[in-house]
């Protein structure tokens, strides 16, 4: 099964990434430190996929 270009199993990967990020900012001490990390990151993510993430901020 592919959806939008990923394999059933990247799919599922990515579900338990999400999954796993929900339950880290949850659970934070610190959620505004951990929010601004798991932005870093996901930034990150879409810069390296070309998306340009300067329109993404309010």
């Amino acid at each position: 099964m592919e959806v939008a270009g990923m394999t059933e199993k990247e799919l599922k990967d990515q579900t338990i990434r999400e999954y796993v990020n929900l339950q880290r900012l949850k659970n934070a001490e610190d959620r505004d430190k951990e929010l601004a990390y798991q932005e870093k990151i996901l930034k990150a993510r879409l810069q390296s996929l070309g998306i340009p993430t300067e329109e993404l901020e309010p």
